[in-house]
């Protein structure tokens, strides 16, 4: 396995100033959706994140809900300063559970409020809406979000899931930093016309699930071997109808990572970063020796010849099955 990088290189998202190290950490596993965390690992987890320079931090009040960032805002005592931390409103909470999407300006402003909080700080350095929502104009969404900057409440605007055509209305609003996408070698639905449009406006990337939801490890199980509360027990690209066709097509990442001397995960890393300087992904985990082996990643330099061949093994639509089940598929403005 190659070694981490002595300190992670910076990169830039946006046009306004935010600059974060080149690989972040996705913190929802260790509340909700890959079974239960342990929490004395997750926060050694915290603590070696820290240490390696992987600073740029992503949680949501719906990851729990709310016991993400309250994790956070805990471990975050006295050392808020060290890291760059993003969160997401857009989603209606009642009673612990998550009933649907609100981004009402009144929501926003309570949403941030609370996150504010929770996360025991006095402002958010990138504010996400989770999800666009259809009932609310999105010219509204960024002018709210647009007082919270001024008030002080957040610094940079970021997108999650958004189409062109909300890109650019919120952006032509308030300038967005970031869009929050699912992108890797598994899922490469952003190239055809949404890189094109961040990269035409000054929006940097920050994938999520860069690593297939574990897919791209090597490691991978069929639905039907993950328990009820891990979500890849509902995901169609793990089901029995597409598993062994999405083995065979993920092999070449295998065969790179084995001829490296590094690990699947590391090759699907750096084949991202190699994408462009533009684009920082967050691989979620909640275990130490899986945030050493990912920030390694940043290490690895792919020839040309390695890039040719993976974007070619892994084309758009080479991975069997859709992203999501519909009813979360419905969720994706595009």
């Amino acid at each position: 396995m190659s070694p981490a990088p002595a300190l992670l290189p910076e990169r830039r998202l946006g046009r306004q100033g935010l600059r974060v190290p080149a690989i972040g950490l996705g913190c929802m596993g260790m509340s909700q959706s890959y079974g239960p965390a342990d929490a004395g690992e997750a926060w050694a987890t915290l603590e070696r994140a820290l240490e390696t320079g992987s600073t740029f931090w992503d949680t949501a009040e719906v990851y729990g809900p709310y016991t993400n960032e309250q994790l956070l805002g805990r471990f975050l005592r006295g050392r808020r300063d060290r890291v760059i931390l993003a969160t997401k409103f857009g989603f209606r909470i009642e009673n612990g559970q998550t009933v649907g999407l609100d981004s009402r300006p009144e929501h926003i402003r309570a949403a941030v409020l609370g996150s504010l909080k929770r996360l025991e700080t006095d402002h958010i350095d990138l504010l996400y809406q989770h999800r666009v929502d259809p009932e609310v104009p999105i010219e509204d969404v960024a002018g709210t979000v647009s007082n919270l900057i001024r008030e002080g409440l957040v610094r940079y605007f970021g997108l999650s899931e958004a189409g062109v055509r909300t890109i650019r209305r919120a952006h032509a609003v308030c300038p967005v930093s970031a869009l929050q996408s699912e992108y890797s070698l598994w899922e490469r639905n952003l190239e055809e016309e949404i890189l094109p449009t961040l990269r035409e406006l000054g929006i940097g990337l920050v994938p999520f699930s860069p690593l297939g939801r574990g897919f791209l490890t090597g490691t991978a199980k069929r639905a039907e071997d993950y328990p009820e509360d891990d979500f890849r027990h509902g995901d169609p690209r793990f089901s029995a109808e597409h598993y062994e066709a999405n083995v065979r097509a993920t092999a070449l990442i295998r065969e790179v990572a084995k001829a490296r001397s590094a690990s699947p995960a590391q090759v699907a890393l750096a084949w991202i970063l190699h994408q462009g300087p533009d684009l920082v992904p967050i691989p979620g985990t909640k275990r130490r020796r899986y945030l050493e082996e990912n920030v390694a990643a940043a290490g690895i330099e792919l020839s040309p010849a390695e890039l040719e061949n993976l974007g070619r093994a892994l084309a758009p639509g080479t991975i069997a099955g859709p992203r999501y089940r519909p009813e979360l598929m419905r969720t994706i403005d595009r």
